[in-house]
């Protein structure tokens, strides 16, 4: 231990003395190391901010059902029992689950498609939560027609026309909340109140709404389509195949989704041959300066033989002056990075959303680089320390 600190104070004494190749190499290091730091920066904040635009739209994790099918809850329940589903409820097609809707504020009367909805439903916010019993939740359109908001109550009009004549029920529906998220005329409301409506307009018997009709089938309740979401981006895809093979046709953004997954995975590739390249020329460069300050030092390590140094203690001396290098070429890169990084979030700052950067990199990336850094060092010092061992005591004895 004491000969390995006496060889770190001479390495370091050294590497101070020739100031002047010392810090040529640090530049060197640094400027293949910087912009590989800003490039991979831009390819992390560019990419991460797609793919968090991809996350945090539940429309892009919604699979939808196409066309008219015929589901039952248990195999929704199956659908929903996956680990890479996080939602899914029913839904009704055509004008089964329509509603009229009144606002005292406005004297518009609005046609309205209510959707099924529930908890650990993705659409809804920490601000909305889910409507129970006879509450609705509204599109912004709606909500803009109607004049409405949260707390309102709407007057719902459900008409149909049964054994040879028209019959209208009236309902009072309380607004929890209004979504910007909900595009289209249509709002969400609790299943049972969707599955009464829908049930109603098929002729059939509501009890819990005192509304007469046609005794209910026996059988289970099917319904014709579901809305669900996947649990991540990542299992769009996997999803939609897994439907396919079961003949279920569905609708989702996996075409999207996959084009962010495709640019990432290029750039990905393109990034690492980049910096392949770069840190391999880098490293023979290294490892070609230390084998020529070996060679011009061949006198002054034969010495360190002569006074009881060993072949393995020599082998550190170039290997920590690589060291060295790698750790303030490194030091280096990353101020360039912080520097360029933050000149170019502060010029993209007026065309990018809230939060959101061009130029990013999380405390991994720079431990990462670091440690590729100083294994491309040690990898760098390997033929100077070679060089070095074998240096004879002799070497230094000729010239005393």
């Amino acid at each position: 231990m004491h000969r390995f600190r006496t060889l770190s104070w001479l390495a370091g004494r050294d590497y101070i003395v020739e100031w002047q190749m010392s810090g040529f190499a640090v530049l060197a290091l640094a400027a293949v190391l910087g912009p590989m730091l800003i490039l991979f920066g831009l390819k992390n904040g560019i990419v991460g901010s797609m793919l968090d635009q991809l996350v945090h739209q539940p429309k892009n994790l919604e699979i939808r059902s196409v066309g008219s099918g015929r589901f039952n809850q248990p195999m929704l329940d199956s659908i929903g029992n996956r680990v890479d589903v996080s939602f899914v409820t029913p839904e009704f097609k055509g004008i089964s689950s329509s509603i009229q809707l009144k606002s005292d504020k406005a004297g518009r009367i609005i046609k309205t498609e209510l959707k099924p909805t529930g908890q650990g439903d993705p659409m809804l916010t920490e601000l909305v939560t889910a409507p129970e019993g006879m509450q609705i939740i509204l599109s912004a359109s709606i909500a803009k027609a109607l004049q409405a908001s949260k707390g309102d109550v709407l007057q719902g009009r459900v008409g149909r026309f049964f054994r040879g004549s028209t019959e209208t029920e009236m309902l009072k529906l309380t607004v929890v909340g209004v979504l910007e998220s909900l595009t289209g005329i249509s709002a969400l409301a609790p299943l049972p109140l969707v599955e009464s409506i829908s049930d109603y307009r098929d002729g059939r018997e509501v009890t819990s709404m005192g509304w007469e009709g046609y005794a209910l089938p026996v059988t289970a309740r099917e319904y014709p389509g579901f809305r669900m979401y996947a649990r991540s981006i990542y299992d769009v895809s996997v999803l939609e195949k897994d439907f396919a093979l079961k003949d279920i046709a569905v609708q989702s953004q996996s075409t999207e989704i996959d084009l962010v997954k495709s640019i990432d995975k290029n750039l990905t590739a393109i990034y690492w041959l980049v910096a392949i390249i770069g840190l391999l020329g880098y490293t023979l460069s290294l490892g070609a300066n230390l084998w020529g300050n070996v060679d011009r030092k061949r006198r002054d390590l034969a010495v360190l033989r002569v006074v009881g140094f060993r072949t393995g203690d020599i082998i550190w001396v170039p290997v920590l002056q690589a060291l060295y290098t790698a750790i303030l070429g490194w030091g280096l890169a990353v101020a360039v990075y912080f520097l360029v990084g933050k000149a170019i979030n502060a010029v993209m700052a007026g065309q990018l959303s809230s939060g959101q950067t061009v130029c990013k990199l999380e405390p991994w990336h720079f431990v990462a680089a670091f440690v590729l850094t100083m294994l491309a060092a040690v990898l760098s010092a390997m033929l100077a320390g070679y060089r070095a061992s074998r240096i004879e005591p002799a070497d230094g004895l000729r010239d005393i």
